[in-house]
């Protein structure tokens, strides 16, 4: 890797990418391994920002177009910062038929932002999902954050906005 090094070519790491640096020793030159590179990006820096892209292409020679094209195809990988708190709604047949697309309503009124969109301050960021596999307590959302992941169930309006303010007093 440190024979490639950053983008200007001068055979060092950049500095913002040492931690992509294991990840990319392991995987650069395994064919198939893009994905596999473009979660582990995602999970140590939020999201995966155009810099980490082509630092990414000049680690594993594919264009930079096309490690795009990947990141753009897969709703997994985000290319815009996420909030403290990553909200995610499920909108499986299950919650939707329990009223999510009311929860969905509340968060958004309460938050002031839509799906795939960050609050202003930077704490919230709502992402609807396909399905979180707890359709026992539809509807139903995970919150994932640095502390962890926590997992709401039956909410109705009220109680989803109720979460949402006691996470904003700890925040």
């Amino acid at each position: 890797m440190s024979e490639k090094g950053c983008c200007c070519g001068h055979g060092h790491i950049d500095q913002q990418f040492t931690e992509l640096a294991p990840v990319l020793d392991k995987y650069a030159k395994v064919p198939g391994s893009l994905i596999t590179i473009l979660q582990k990006a995602q999970d140590i820096y939020g999201y995966l920002s155009m810099d980490a892209i082509h630092y990414i292409s000049q680690a594993t020679g594919i264009k930079p177009a096309k490690i795009y094209g990947v990141a753009t195809f897969y709703s997994q990988f985000r290319l815009k910062p996420i909030g403290k708190y990553l909200i995610m709604l499920c909108k499986g047949t299950a919650c939707h038929v329990n009223g999510a697309d009311t929860i969905e309503e509340s968060i958004c009124e309460y938050l002031d932002i839509q799906d795939g969109e960050t609050t202003e301050d930077g704490l919230f960021t709502l992402n609807n999902v396909a399905c979180l596999g707890c359709c026992s307590l539809a509807p139903v959302m995970m919150i994932k954050s640095a502390e962890g992941d926590e997992t709401y169930g039956n909410l109705t309006k009220d109680s989803v906005k109720d979460v949402l303010a006691e996470i904003r007093k700890r925040a």
